[in-house]
């Protein structure tokens, strides 16, 4: 993980780029204001206007952290109302951009994401992804066996778990339940009440941390030409053929969310499937395709637990919410825009 010295002197040179008619610029590190320090203030004129920046550096972009990061700032702004506050890190994504643009913080990351509005300012930049993800410490815990618990958590938000219980459900060992449990705790996602019992108090924090870690592209996926248009009808003839052969199956992205929400437009058929998707292929007189030509694809879990939850729709199996969520926020033909509209209709979180 980059320190916070040098994501500071980063983001210190990316604000140059951005600003590059800035005249009269100067920069104090670790700058002392009120009860609070900031990691850099910065100071410089456009145009025949003064502007003055501060930066709070969080070596890590979650939500949790952002939100530290408003509070922090609130109190700067109370000493210095006329400076602009912004938040700063290696990568920041869409969850911890909307909760600074809803408490008025500009932010830079160091993937190419920024938002600064202020005077007669706009500039904004989004979509780009994490130019570290090796680094982030949460990788350990997006791991496929530690996902078992997180997605176990997600589909049932409101539920009061037992150790037990859970480590059950994620079909894991009682010893890396705890432990995955222990990290969640540390990052205060989830609570305990005085009989023990788990709670996660922060779904939508713990979702868009698992998305940022997560590609639907992590599964093996096998293409085939459909002769016809597609339709709810091929949809059944999978589910058929794989039930016929004892597979589990499960669908997801465009496919699963006209389950899900049915005025979705249904494009190709995205379906996770158990085993060797050859034989079930040829069962259906498919033949195989490259990925753009294709219009059924089927996946090749990564892990098992992608079938915890499946929800029976219309008689098929779907993925549950949250893998749904989690597959189409990386989904190129409008995935963002679909797993908001899956969040905003049915998740309630």
């Amino acid at each position: 993980m980059l320190k916070s010295a040098e994501i500071r002197r980063q983001v210190a040179q990316r604000l140059r780029e951005l600003f590059p008619r800035a005249r009269g610029w100067e920069e104090t590190a670790d700058a002392r204001i009120g009860s609070q320090t900031v990691d850099l203030l910065a100071k410089f004129k456009l145009g025949e206007h003064e502007q003055t920046m501060v930066v709070d550096v969080v070596s890590l972009g979650q939500p949790r952290q952002i939100r530290a990061a408003v509070t922090k700032m609130s109190d700067v702004r109370k000493v210095m109302p006329a400076a602009y506050p912004v938040a700063a890190s290696v990568y920041i994504g869409s969850q911890s951009a909307k909760i600074l643009k809803d408490n008025g913080l500009g932010f830079v990351d160091l993937s190419g994401n920024c938002y600064l509005a202020f005077e007669h300012v706009l500039i904004e930049k989004d979509g780009k992804r994490n130019v570290r993800p090796s680094t982030r410490p949460l990788r350990s815990l997006f791991a496929p066996r530690a996902t078992r618990v997180v997605r176990a958590l997600l589909a049932e938000p409101g539920r009061a778990w037992r150790l037990e219980e859970l480590a059950k459900a994620a079909a894991v060992s009682l010893g890396h339940s705890h432990n995955v449990v222990k990290r969640l705790e540390d990052l205060r996602w989830v609570e305990r009440d005085e009989a023990q019992r788990i709670h996660l108090g922060k779904p939508a924090d713990l979702l868009e941390a698992w998305c940022e870690s997560y590609s639907y592209r992590t599964n093996e996926m096998a293409s085939y030409f459909v002769s016809e248009r597609v339709s709810r009808r091929l949809m059944a003839d999978l589910a058929k053929a794989a039930t016929a052969d004892n597979r589990r199956y499960a669908f997801t992205l465009s496919a699963g969310l006209s389950l899900v929400a049915p005025q979705t437009r249904l494009g190709g058929v995205h379906c996770y499937l158990e085993g060797d998707p050859a034989p079930i292929a040829a069962a259906l007189g498919l033949h195989p395709a490259g990925e753009a030509d294709g219009s059924l694809h089927l996946l090749a879990p990564y892990d098992p637990g992608v079938f915890h939850g499946s929800l029976d729709k219309a008689g098929l199996k779907v993925v549950c919410l949250p893998q749904l969520y989690a597959d189409l926020a990386r989904y190129e033909r409008r995935g963002a825009e679909q797993a908001e509209h899956l969040r905003r209709e049915a998740m309630g979180y």
